[in-house]
């Protein structure tokens, strides 16, 4: 069963994104490089509860 997750921003915090992942086969958090419109950059995004 695939769960909601948010990614937020490492640099400035701010949460943009809302996903889902599968959690048998991801059990660690996420951590993924995506664009931040508050930076203006691409920045890592890690989950968040």
């Amino acid at each position: 069963m695939r769960t909601r997750i948010t990614l937020a921003c490492t640099e400035c915090k701010n949460r943009n994104y809302d996903t889902t992942k599968d959690k048998k086969t991801h059990p660690e958090r996420m951590e993924i490089k995506k664009y931040c419109p508050f930076c203006r950059k691409h920045t890592m995004h890690k989950e968040t509860k």
